[in-house]
């Protein structure tokens, strides 16, 4: 939904549709949002994160989590795809599991900081592959 709508006092989420009260309204970006999707607007993963990386390694290993121990089914199926591939553009993984680009990066960055994916540039574009993976042709780790 592109336009709000007030109806009787209440508005319409611009992401989801449901009606808010007025004062339940959250202003992001320019867009009114009910809770639950505002939260999600704000809270997008930081992909290169040092301190989450940490916290993810602490915790699995707390956990005594390894490989694809403690990720969602689709994080697993992502980092299934890639050790049966190689590598793959964002492109190709969000059209091989139907994803959009904004839930994408969001399961990358888990994997990221759990150290078994990783982003590599490859010619103009960027690949991702198991971090494990030996990639000759990488020049930049993202």
């Amino acid at each position: 939904m592109l336009i709000s709508e007030v109806r009787g006092g209440f508005m319409l989420c611009e992401k989801c549709g449901v009606e808010v009260s007025g004062e339940e309204v959250f202003k992001y970006a320019g867009q009114n949002y009910c809770e639950d999707c505002y939260i999600e607007a704000i809270s997008v993963p930081k992909t290169c994160d040092p301190m989450a990386v940490r916290s993810a390694r602490l915790t699995r290993e707390k956990f005594g989590q390894r490989g694809t121990d403690g990720l969602l089914p689709i994080q697993k199926r992502i980092y299934n795809y890639l050790q049966e591939h190689g590598e793959a553009t964002r492109e190709q993984i969000a059209k091989e599991f139907k994803l959009e680009q904004k839930e994408l990066e969001k399961h990358f960055s888990v994997l990221r900081h759990c150290e078994l994916v990783r982003g590599f540039k490859k010619g103009d574009e960027i690949y991702l592959t198991l971090m494990n993976a030996e990639n000759k042709a990488s020049k930049s780790i993202i």
